[in-house]
């Protein structure tokens, strides 16, 4: 292997990596992975977390809830409230080896026939196809930040501080 090919290869093998894990707590750029928010009052705002395919529920709420916390303790409030909340399941069935229809290109062939002509032939018994089911999953919260004592009695009502202290552990940060 040449001296340019190595770094090409070099080069591609982040992203590569990339793909193989699950989305980390990063903004969102272009709609893709990651959280969102926009601000709607001074105190509300709407905050998503969207993961990829290898990010599970529990993560993708997690994250959500920490963009949350996070939203509250920068703009000075002490706990938030979560007024509405909803998450969206994107599932999907893949198919992977070869699914081409009756015909499987890598095992099948064209060959003459002096009686018959050119024909073609395709193993039938052969399906290298294995399928999957894939989600991914997108949280969309709508808060509230607030001063003072969270309320013990509301559910729906989290300590910023708290929420940040617990959920630090488990956030995994982008590696760039």
């Amino acid at each position: 292997m040449n001296f340019k090919s190595l770094l090409v290869s070099a080069a591609f093998l982040p992203m590569i990596a990339a793909c193989a894990t699950s989305t980390p707590y990063v903004p969102s750029v272009d709609g893709q992975y990651g959280y969102t928010e926009t601000q709607i009052e001074s105190n509300r705002w709407q905050v998503s977390f969207s993961g990829n395919t290898l990010t599970d529920l529990k993560t993708v709420q997690n994250y959500l809830l920490y963009r949350s916390a996070e939203l509250a303790s920068e703009n000075g409030y002490d706990y938030f409230v979560v007024v509405d909340r909803k998450v969206d399941e994107d599932k999907k069935v893949q198919s992977t080896g070869f699914d081409s229809g009756p015909f499987h290109p890598a095992f099948s062939y064209r060959y003459y026939h002096p009686r018959f002509g050119w024909r073609m032939y395709s193993d039938p018994f052969f399906n290298d196809v294995t399928l999957r089911e894939v989600k991914k999953y997108e949280a969309v919260a709508e808060i509230i930040a607030k001063k003072g004592d969270k309320p013990e009695s509301d559910a729906n009502a989290y300590n910023a501080k708290d929420v940040l202290t617990t959920l630090a552990p488990k956030i995994v940060r982008s590696v760039e």
